[in-house]
């Protein structure tokens, strides 16, 4: 065995664990934090800021980025309308459409696994090749596609506690 495999068979469980609880994190029902949803609207512009400069001189993988921008905000409006929300006693909830989020996540894991299988067949990239990897266009379409949809998703949510806490102060 290499060591490469090695790692990736060490790292296994924890990559596993972490998609896990990002699925289940993302079809159940829960409350609405005051920060959660501020992470990634100041998170995810500021990395589609670097990665639209890393790729300046790519027009096929910056025009990639901006279509998965599009196409993950006009997923997180659809997603907003089948999402379902609920003000309490306890506080504020909703509860995501579990489909959108599993096909998200399942595009993520799709393309991780893509990754690690062309690492693990070719071995390990020379120098340089990252920065490649970083201006591939079918990765920055998935990358903008998440991106996008989490920022307009929050976004929402944001938009609808200030709607929910403006109604309840009246």
């Amino acid at each position: 065995m290499n060591t490469p495999t090695i790692v990736l068979l060490a790292l296994s469980p924890l990559i596993a664990w972490r998609l896990y609880s990002r699925v289940r994190r993302m079809v159940g029902r829960q409350r609405l934090s005051r920060i959660r949803p501020w992470i990634p609207v100041c998170l995810f512009p500021v990395l589609v800021l670097l990665l639209a400069l890393a790729s300046l001189r790519h027009p096929l993988a910056l025009a990639s980025l901006a279509g998965g921008l599009m196409a993950g905000s006009l997923l997180a409006a659809y997603g907003l309308r089948l999402t379902r929300f609920e003000r309490t006693a306890q506080g504020l909830f909703y509860t995501p459409n579990a489909y959108l989020g599993s096909a998200l996540s399942l595009l993520l894991v799709g393309r991780i696994l893509y990754r690690l299988a062309e690492l693990y067949v070719g071995g390990l990239p020379p120098a340089g090749v990252p920065a490649d990897f970083a201006r591939s266009p079918v990765t920055l379409a998935i990358f903008g596609t998440l991106a996008g949809y989490y920022v307009a998703y929050a976004i929402g949510l944001l938009r609808w506690r200030r709607a929910t806490e403006g109604q309840h102060d009246q």
